[in-house]
């Protein structure tokens, strides 16, 4: 390119670091893109090009927005195309000004009150049926009739997910302030959804009873290493080791991709496959080198084998039938070796 710092035309350099910025007050971690220009001297080196700057700073808001629990501009992206809907129709729909959804994916950071009521219709299109009925107004009959068709059609495919979601979270009433028991972290579907997809694509014969090993293991290191789970799963001490409360609703979720299989005479086995429609990008890069090492250590072994080695885990052994494993246990797990 023409570069502006040598002001020659040449091949440059790009790369990345990690850079801080002050937002609202606060400073945040991201990831800075930049070019570099080998021709020029060691004090002014250095340029962006005005997209790289917007998506340098928009790297950074969301940074700010990952750090208030709240949703990213990708994720307000995946809301609105969700649906099917433009900028303006998703803005109007929830009876904001037109130009507020393109603001949010692009520059602004919505403020706790709409985020919200982006949360409200992000997994439930009858909130969304809702918001079309109170501003019905903003729109002309056609578009209405359009948008409306569109809500439908994902309710095609929302009612399970909500009724098996309603169950299994049910389950976790008891549990949803962090603490010892969840390893500092409420429940995550959609993130535990992730972590069991992103263990089939690489554990070819994975099965419920290997699967629910792993999940622990995985939670366990994932503590370890940064004091947090990954999927808040409250796990429970029984006969086969670890096992998450609420593990039979667990398999039934709808993006848990379960297929009952013959297995040795003749009972039926849960086999999980990865699921296409799951996004990675829910988990952040140390929470998919945890993951990376428990497939390393355990991609090979056998059901019974994990839970033999399971078995001899600190926080197995402390604790009684039935009792609730805490993370301050589990996180002492033995450090992985690449052999049984």
């Amino acid at each position: 390119m023409n570069c502006p710092v040598c002001d020659r035309i040449h091949e440059v350099e790009e790369r990345k670091r990690t850079a801080v910025l002050t937002i609202k007050g606060e400073e945040v971690t991201y990831e800075e893109r930049f070019y570099f220009c080998t021709n020029a001297s060691d004090e002014e080196n250095e340029f962006e090009i005005g997209a790289m700057t917007n998506e340098n700073l928009l790297n950074a808001r969301n940074a700010y927005r990952v750090k208030h629990g709240l949703l990213t501009s990708d994720e307000i992206i995946e809301i609105r195309e969700g649906y099917g809907l433009s900028q303006v129709d998703l803005a109007r729909l929830l009876g904001w000004g037109e130009a507020t959804i393109s603001r949010y994916e692009s520059k602004a950071i919505q403020d706790e009150a709409y985020d919200t009521m982006l949360r409200l219709i992000k997994d439930n299109p009858l909130q969304a049926l809702e918001f079309l009925k109170k501003n019905s107004d903003k729109f002309s009959g056609l578009k209405r009739q359009e948008i409306r068709s569109r809500i439908v059609e994902k309710l095609d495919t929302y009612g399970k997910e909500y009724l098996t979601r309603q169950i299994f979270e049910g389950e976790y009433v008891s549990f949803e302030e962090p603490s010892d028991l969840n390893g500092y972290v409420p429940l995550n579907i959609d993130k535990l959804e992730a972590v069991i997809s992103y263990f089939a694509e690489t554990v070819s014969n994975l099965y419920k009873v290997k699967l629910m090993k792993m999940l622990w293991f995985a939670d366990a290191l994932s503590y370890k290493r940064t004091g947090k789970a990954i999927t808040g799963l409250v796990y429970r001490h029984e006969a086969m080791g670890a096992l998450p409360v609420g593990h039979y609703s667990l398999m039934n979720l709808e993006n848990i991709n379960v297929q009952e299989e013959m297995g040795y005479h003749y009972d039926t086995m849960l086999h999980v496959y990865p699921n296409k429609n799951v996004k990675y990008s829910i988990l952040d890069e140390e929470e998919r080198a945890v993951l990376d090492a428990v497939v390393k250590k355990f991609k090979i072994y056998k059901a019974s084998d994990i839970v033999d080695y399971m078995h001899e885990e600190r926080a197995y052994k402390e604790t009684e039938s039935g009792t609730i494993i805490p993370f301050s246990l589990a996180g002492e797990i033995r450090e992985f070796s690449n052999t049984l």
